[in-house]
This record gives C-alpha cells, structure tokens and sequence, in this order.
C-alpha cells in the first residue's frame, strides 16, 4: 500500500496491529530477516574513507550467526533476563553484535564514547550494569583510558570485554595493538579483561543457550538521553517497541524495493543509528553500510561521500542539519548520484535555506521527521510518496496517535488544540518507552487524556488541516524576554539565509531587566567573510519580531555539536553565564575571581564562584539574574 496522506496511515490502521504478525523481540525480527534472504548481504564496513572499497561483508545468515554467538558469549559471562550489559564502542560490526546480541541475552545499555570517564561510570552504576564492552587499548583512541581510570569505583562491573581493531588493520598496527593489550591486561590483573571475538569463537551459532522466548513487554535497552537541553537520562525501551517502530517506519516508506543500500553515519549509541539505519532496513532485506568507526566524524567521510555514493549506489541515508550543511561544501559535480532517492533528516530543526538549497543543488528529496528516544526513535516523517511540506516534520507512524494539546496550569489536560493552533506536542502508541530509570525523571511525563496515558515531548508545535505537524519550539528552549515567548527557530531561520552562514544558534543570555535577552552564534561558510556588523543588519531586516532581533551576534569558529551532530546548545548557554558573571566582575573592578559554570543534575546551569573579600557586593550584583550560583571557598 502507498502511504501519501494521512488518510493512508488510517487505512493501514484498519487491519488490528494485533493482526500485523509483528516478530515479539528484535532477536526473532532478525531470525525471519535471515529466513527470507541468508545469502543476501547485510553488512559491509570499511574501516577508512581513504580506502572505502575495502570492505568487510556479512550476508544476513553470517550477520545473525555473529549475533547469536555474541548472545551466547554474554549469557556465559552472566547476562541473564534484566542483567544489564554496557557499551562504549564506536561504529563497528561488533557494536551491532553486542547491541542486537546483548538484547537478546539481557539489557543492552549504550554510552556515548565522547562522555567524560566520571560521566560514564555514573551513568554505569546508575544502571548497575555487570559486563561492559569497550574499544581494546588502540593508539587515538582514550575509551579504554577513561574507563579504566574508574574502574575502582565501578563495583558491579564483573568483566570487562575488549573489541580488537585487529581485524581491520595493517599488520605492523595489529602487532603494536597486541602488544598494547598484553600491557594493560598486566596493569589491570584485579578485573575479568576477555576478548569478544575469542568469546564468540567457542560459542554456537545456531540457537540461543539461553533458551529465552523474548516476550515483546520485556525490556530491550537502556539509551541514554538529555539532547540539547541538560543531562543524560536514561531511557528503559522494550523489544516490542523497537520491533514496531522499525516496522512502522517502514509502513511509512511503502511501496519500496528490498535489497536496497541504506548507509550509516550516525552513531550506534543513538537510537537513528540503531533503528533507522540498522534494524528497520534489515527487516526489509537490506544492505547497511557502515562508514568507519566514527561515521560522519570519520576523516575523510563527508569529503568523499558523494564518491561512495557513487560507488555503494547508496540509495538512502540519515543525518542531522549540521551533516548536510558540510556536504554542501564538498563538490558531486560529475558523479553519479541516481541511485540516491531519499536522506532522512532528524534530531533538529532544518534551516530553511539549507533545506532549498540542498534539494536544488544536489536532486535529493529530503525527508524532513521527528521522534525522540522515548518513543522509540521516530513517530512522524513526511510521506516520501507524498506531498512533503518543507519546514514541517510530517505526518504520524500508523498505530500511533499523535496531537496538540492545551495544558492547565496545573499540567492537566484541557482540550485539544485547534487546527493550526500551537500546543503541547504528546504521543501514545506502542512504541513508547516504561519510563526513566530514576524514578525521579518521570514526574510530569505522562498526561491522562480520557484515561489513557500521554506522554508529554516537551516540544510546542501545531498541526495542519491535512495531519502535518510542524515544530514551532521546545519548552526548555524559548527565550523569554519580559514574559515575552521567542522561538529561537525563527532567528536562526533568519540568520541560516544569509549567503555567509553556515549555521546559526540562537540562545537567551541572562539579563537584569527582562530575565533574558536573545543572542545568537554563527558559524561561516568555508572561505566566507562577513562581519558582526553586517550580521546584526542583516538579522534586523529579515527578523519581523523586534523582541526577537538578536541583543547580539558572536561568529565562532565551530559551533559546539553533540556525538550526533545536533548543536549543543548548553554549551552556548554555559558562554552567555560565564560572560555576565565576568561583567559584573569587572563592574566591581574585582581580582582573583575564578567562574565556571557547570551543568547540575538537580539545578541546571550553575555559575561556581570563587571569590575574596568582596562576595558581598558580588552576590548581591548576581542575585538580580535567574541563574544559580554557587560560592566556592
């Protein structure tokens, strides 16, 4: 069936999803992928974008044989139903055999390797986790460094497993690696150290020694997640939910050939890289290509994707704005891009402009979406067969309701918003998450409409007449000026048009008199000039809203990102603390005074002050500001 239109996602929810013959776990929806084609290929990986068509392959049946002995290999290790098993990997074979393996002994938990060592072992006791897995010691590398510098102060970590680059190497590396891991095994003799692939090695591929039959209520994954606005969370998903969400998306993209070749970029902790670009196109008899261990970061990737489309004949890919702004800047004149029909856009808000000027430069039909780590990974897309609305994320997944609501004060249900009218953006369907770890995280995430339970995005934004959904804001990220609510969208849209701009982002700044005041970071084009100056008229002309004119505008070298790409806007936020703490300083003409402001896992920001004799006049000067301080002594 051809999904266009809203209309098409209510025909398909007029067969019962009971009826759909939905797998029960991602293990058993991997099984029947193999049944349909085990001689296709499933997997390819190269390991450097300076030699990308040297790649290793599995077909479908040697992807699951791999995945079944890594189950196998962590049941031995102890991973039992509700154990929890970490990784801190970056884009490998076995990332997908731990994630997909792991599931199917226990609890897969997924770190991002960019997070600071105390960062990761909090998160790791957090979860309790047993069994983690991380890169073996690897010249470049710090993640075998960063967790063993914690590892006193991990007590249920039992063993720890290596995955070894030696298989993608040169033979004077492999022998350098090896002898790195005969090192720290030495200076780490009080802890369990295993190698993955010697795990696998003595394990069966054929049936799980477990004997699990994976109910699809019982619980998948723990994903980390906080985006742009504050610390990690962490997200308990289910195998049910997983499944449906890769078969929705799916639904969503009918009609489609199988066997196409889908690549990845984005990274295996996050829930696109996973879902998007992992299970979703294997249970449609598909081919991944996984572009080094680092994806779109990797160097090289982003100078010669156009060449490896060419090559690979990619015919889908994901990415986050920043990833198609860097495209642009590299040349596909002459190369053979018709294989590549659709890119998927998520995670943020596209510019405009950027949106335009990709389409009309390079042919390729963006697919603007939305979906959220609690829901799986995507709950709405615009229909590729369809009318897609640029600026809007689409229409919703089939079997899961989406809407605009109006809240009380008191965060309760009123009523539903009016066609075009902004509300709070809320979901329900299968493909919702348990909730958060902490008990704590879950107040206020669930609305009751009519006794069934919401779950509340954060995200403000309206639908059309036709079932589209468009962003207009997320809660956490309005500036409000005087009581006056900006959306900092529309000043980065602004700012995204001008020809010198490669990407804007807006934030409030702490201000006496109005709480906040908008200010906004640039980052140039490659080869671009452009002044503040010029950037500020620019921004008064093509801004309509004067409360939202930007107080001021920095141009940086490199916005701040996130692993995945998205701009990191507390970093920015930290900078805007940081400067006003400073001026007060120098109103006072103080010395010695040391600032940082660190993000808080109750408070938020808070600027840590250490000061002298003049704290008084100091407090008294930052208590007129909204944002926490902390006197250190």
């Amino acid at each position: 069936m051809t999904v266009q239109t809203l209309s098409d996602i209510e025909n398909l929810e007029r067969v019962p999803l009971s009826e759909r013959d939905l797998a029960p776990s991602t293990y058993d929806a991997l099984r029947q992928a193999v049944e349909r084609t085990p001689h296709a290929p499933a997997l390819s990986f190269f390991a450097d974008a300076a030699d990308f068509r040297r790649i290793y392959q599995w077909t479908y049946s040697e992807l699951f044989a791999d995945i079944t002995r890594a189950a196998n290999a962590f049941h031995d290790l102890g991973i039992k139903p509700g154990e929890v098993l970490a990784f801190i990997l970056p884009n490998l074979p076995e990332t997908h055999f731990t994630i997909w393996g792991g599931e199917a002994a226990g609890i897969v938990m997924a770190i991002n390797p960019l997070l600071e060592a105390k960062q990761m072992a909090g998160l790791l006791n957090a979860a309790k986790a047993t069994v983690v897995v991380t890169l073996a010691p690897t010249a470049g590398s710090d993640l075998w460094p960063k967790l063993a510098s914690q590892l006193d102060q991990l007590p249920t970590i039992r063993h720890v497993v290596w995955v070894s680059m030696e298989d993608y190497v040169v033979e004077p590396v492999r022998e350098a690696l090896r002898a790195a891991a005969l090192k720290e095994r030495d200076l780490h003799s009080g802890i369990a150290i295993h190698d993955l692939q010697s795990l696998m090695d003595t394990q069966p591929h054929t049936h799980l020694k477990n004997g699990r039959q994976i109910r699809p209520d019982e619980c998948s994954s723990y994903i980390c997640t906080g985006g742009t606005t504050g610390l990690p969370k962490i997200v308990a998903r289910t195998h049910g939910s997983e499944v449906f969400n890769a078969w929705a998306v799916a639904a969503h993209m009918q009609p489609r050939n199988s066997g196409q070749v889908i690549f990845c970029g984005l990274p295996l902790f996050h829930v696109n890289g996973q879902l998007v670009t992992g299970l979703m196109p294997w249970t449609q008899g598909d081919h991944v290509i996984l572009g080094t261990p680092h994806g779109y970061r990797g160097e090289g990737v982003i100078p010669r994707f156009w060449e490896m489309v060419e090559h690979f004949g990619i015919n889908f890919f994901s990415g986050v704005p920043t990833v198609y702004a860097a495209l642009l800047q590299n040349e596909w004149q002459g190369r053979d891009l018709s294989s590549l029909r659709y890119a998927m856009c998520g995670a943020a808000p596209m510019p405009a402009e950027l949106f335009r000027e990709f389409e009309r430069r390079t042919g390729v039909k963006i697919l603007e979406g939305y979906g959220l780590t609690e829901g799986a990974c995507v709950s709405s897309v615009n229909p590729p067969h369809g009318e897609r609305r640029m600026g809007s994320i689409g229409i919703r997944i089939a079997y899961q309701n989406m809407r605009a609501v109006l809240l009380s004060d008191a965060a309760e249900y009123l009523r539903d918003a009016d066609v075009d009218e902004i509300g709070l953006i809320t979901i329900s369907g299968p493909n919702l998450f348990d909730g958060y770890l902490e008990e704590s995280h879950n107040r206020g995430l669930w609305i009751d409409i009519d006794g069934q339970r919401w779950l509340n995005t954060g995200d403000l934004g309206r639908q059309d007449a036709q079932g589209y959904f468009w962003l207009t804001g997320r809660k956490k990220e309005l500036i409000i000026r005087g009581g006056h609510n900006i959306d900092p969208k529309q000043i980065e849209e602004a700012l995204q048009a001008h020809p010198a701009v490669a990407l804007a982002a807006a934030v409030g700044s702490p201000d006496v008199y109005s709480g906040e005041v908008p200010v906004a970071y640039v980052q140039l084009r490659p080869g671009q000039a452009c002044n503040v100056e010029d950037l500020q008229v620019f921004a008064q002309l093509n801004i309509s809203e004067r409360a939202a004119v930007p107080k001021r505008i920095e141009i940086l070298e490199a916005l701040p990102l996130t692993a995945v790409g998205k701009i990191f806007k507390p970093a920015l936020q930290q900078r805007e603390i940081g400067r006003v703490v400073q001026q007060e300083v120098e109103r006072l003409c103080l010395r010695e005074i040391a600032v940082e402001v660190v993000q808080d896992g109750r408070r938020g920001l808070v600027a840590c002050i250490r000061a002298g004799a003049d704290e008084e006049d100091l407090a008294l000067l930052l208590g007129r500001y909204s944002f926490q301080v902390e006197w250190l002594k």
